[in-house]
């Protein structure tokens, strides 16, 4: 039974609860990497089940593919593939050791002249990808792909060549930005919470917030969300809420708002899950199944949040 990546005897959140709705959906929906995280995190599961499932979008590279991110599909390794296994390798305490140093060879190969990721690798061309990924001879670095990687490997006290100068590509990024849109700022937000410069953190962090507050960045009022702008190039609707930027009380995100804009975000949160007990995915469909596959990530990311803010124990 353990080799299911659950307890035993799981504990059996109460009918109908939002955790017992979502779990359903997973099962319903989910691929296995997502049915053993939603384990891990929720069911008492165990880590190795969760290993063993992201072993299979691995590549000999070093590399993760085969469209562990969604909006990528395709077996060839990728930037974004690749950030993705980190975050999971990360959230079961495996980021370290021989693991990490293929990805850190994989890294050093797939990176541009200044020392960073771009976030599409010219290796996708040929296969099916999202359009609004587009695939470029020469990408340029992106602080979208280096800024979560570099966050990751900094949290678990991971040393690599290749990190020095990605930091490096991330400080100026970050420290540079004037106009800046929604994930772009999350990718800083995971650079400068775990990079071991704290008071250089805290301050790039304070002027970034108050880029978010100028720019309008944040929907502040899920009540009145049509007098929010979208960025440009986003879906309709693709708003960004206090919790996309502060998933966890300890961000230094957390510090752009007040306890009334964090509280009403997590109530819209709450409110999104949808009847089928998943949340709903905000950016732009193009296709059925790269959306199917992304809405049991999203709902355990949602989860997740809930929890770390103390709406829920499960």
């Amino acid at each position: 039974m353990a080799e299911t990546g659950a307890s035993p005897l799981p504990p059996t959140p109460p009918a109908r609860s939002p955790l017992f709705r979502a779990e359903q959906f997973v099962w319903l929906t989910a691929r296995v990497l997502e049915q053993r995280l939603f384990a891990y995190h929720f069911l008492n599961g165990a880590a190795d089940p969760v290993e063993a499932a992201l072993n299979a979008y691995r590549n000999e590279d070093g590399g993760y593919g085969h469209a562990l991110e969604p909006d990528l599909r395709g077996p060839v390794s990728q930037p974004l593939h690749t950030a993705h296994a980190l975050r999971v390798l990360d959230a079961t305490g495996r980021c370290g050791g021989q693991r990490v140093e293929r990805v850190c060879r994989y890294l050093t190969s797939v990176s541009t002249a200044d020392g960073a990721l771009p976030a599409i690798h010219p290796s996708q061309r040929g296969y099916p990808a999202a359009p609004f990924v587009p695939v470029l001879e020469d990408p340029p670095s992106d602080l979208l792909a280096t800024g979560p990687v570099v966050g990751v490997l900094h949290r678990n006290e991971v040393w690599h060549a290749w990190l020095f100068r990605a930091t490096d590509f991330c400080w100026q990024a970050v420290e540079s930005l004037d106009k800046s849109h929604p994930y772009e700022v999350e990718a800083a937000v995971a650079f400068l919470d775990s990079v071991p410069d704290r008071p250089r953190a805290e301050a790039a962090a304070d002027r970034l917030g108050r880029l978010v507050r100028e720019q309008r960045l944040a929907a502040l009022d899920p009540d009145r969300l049509d007098a929010c702008p979208v960025a440009p190039g986003y879906a309709p609707g693709e708003h960004h809420f206090p919790h996309d930027f502060a998933r966890t009380p300890r961000s230094l995100a957390r510090a752009w708002f007040t306890d009334e804009e964090m509280a009403r975000s997590l109530d819209f949160l709450a409110a999104e899950q949808q009847e089928d007990g998943g949340w709903p995915i905000r950016w732009r469909r193009w296709a059925p199944v790269p959306a199917l596959e992304a809405r049991p990530m999203v709902t355990i990311e949602a989860l997740r949040t809930l929890r770390a803010h103390g709406r829920f124990v499960g």
